[in-house]
């Protein structure tokens, strides 16, 4: 079977979860064309994700003259179907309400891609959320081009579904997956009761191998890692240190990631006087993000919008208790048993958790992280959410 994955910026180094999902389906005998409409942006540190970067055919860098002669080609051979694209994407811009020079290069890259999957053989297309990657596999299935299915993980997409055209999306895709319960409620709330058979939970997985557990350190070690973004609630954390310091000298927070909130974020620090007590790493390789949580007492992630963050599987993974809020997927995942709960926004119900979780014993750390261990397999196996999507690769 082959297939082709279509994405927006892809690798990405906060979108390590595609590339696990594409090495797994690999591993499974799929053969996976990689598509994507650019580069990322930012600087690569792993080097697995500089390889798949190489495997990567972009529509967008560097190509726009192919992208015309692409449109060319198919307005001699096609024109009833170029036709029907053309107000498939007039409805997609209609939708957005904005961007209609966007929405017409979307209609390029379609035109593109339906020639470039017919080339390769991919007999299936799979995106990864809702979005403009979406929209080019929709446009691409209105030429004739191989059918598609999406991913849809939240929290930006289930804001603005209507305007990302979910409907339509959903209408054309074999399939929808959904990363958690909270999501497939989501989805099914943007949709109308004749596409809710087509919604699956998929969880995304971990290559369980690359997690060995270990025995908690026992220190005042916690690690966060995300993007630093005003989704991640990083604002917070400062405050909630500062409030706990005092009771608990050795403690550290270990911020692993970067972006465009770390001005602020670095303002907050030093406004708390905790210089002492957080270290901005800067984004690491994977192994450097396995090995901070391994040498950590936990993860640490009060965020105000999510999916399910993959973070904290691989804090679970690894045996580590997490905590973090009580939004969206995360208490799926997460409860007593294996990590702390709190009110996303709330400074004193944080600390409130830090202080606990700071405060267990050996016992206690290592029965909440055998739990968190026992989730992670059960739950977020790669092999076998790639087992699940080659069937229904199949199956559409």
């Amino acid at each position: 079977m082959k297939i082709a994955y279509l994405l927006n910026s892809y690798p990405m180094t906060s979108t390590t979860f595609i590339r696990r999902e594409i090495e797994a389906l690999v591993a499974e005998g799929v053969e996976v064309e990689r598509f994507a409409a650019r580069p990322w942006g930012e600087k690569l540190v792993d080097p697995l994700d500089l390889a798949e970067q190489q495997r990567t055919r972009y529509l967008l860098a560097g190509n726009v003259p192919n992208l015309f002669a692409a449109f060319l080609r198919e307005l001699v051979a096609n024109p009833v179907r170029l036709a029907r694209a053309t107000g498939v994407a007039f409805r997609l811009w209609r939708n957005a309400r904005e961007g209609f020079g966007r929405h017409a290069a979307y209609l390029l890259q379609g035109v593109y891609f339906k020639q470039q999957a017919a080339r390769s053989g991919a007999a299936h297309v799979h995106t990864h959320f809702a979005t403009n990657a979406t929209s080019i596999a929709l446009l691409s299935h209105v030429l004739g081009g191989p059918g598609y299915s999406f991913t849809a993980h939240g929290p930006d997409e289930f804001e603005n579904t209507d305007r990302l055209s979910f409907d339509l999306k959903m209408r054309h895709a074999r399939f929808i997956a959904a990363i958690s319960a909270f999501g497939r409620v989501q989805l099914i709330r943007a949709s109308r009761w004749a596409h809710w058979p087509k919604i699956e939970i998929v969880h995304c997985g971990l290559a369980l191998p690359d997690f060995a557990p270990a025995p908690n350190p026992g220190n005042q070690v916690l690690v966060n890692i995300a993007r630093f973004n005003s989704q991640k609630g990083l604002l917070l954390i400062p405050a909630a240190v500062a409030a706990v310091k005092d009771e608990f000298p050795g403690l550290k927070v270990v911020l692993i990631g970067d972006g465009e909130e770390r001005p602020a974020l670095e303002a907050e620090i030093a406004r708390h006087g905790v210089a002492g007590h957080i270290e901005l790493r800067g984004w690491q390789s994977n192994v450097e993000v396995r090995r901070a949580l391994l040498e950590s007492r936990g993860l640490l992630l009060p965020s105000f919008a999510e999916g399910l963050p993959v973070v904290i599987m691989e804090a679970f993974a690894l045996g580590r208790p997490v905590i973090s809020t009580y939004i969206a997927g995360i208490p799926e995942l997460v409860d007593a048993s294996c990590g702390w709960l709190a009110p996303a926004g709330d400074v004193d119900a944080l600390a409130a958790a830090l202080r606990d979780a700071l405060s267990a014993d050996a016992a206690r750390l290592a029965r909440m992280g055998d739990e968190a261990r026992r989730r992670a397999v059960a739950r977020h196996d790669i092999a076998a959410s790639a087992r699940q999507l080659k069937g229904l690769f199949s199956r559409a």
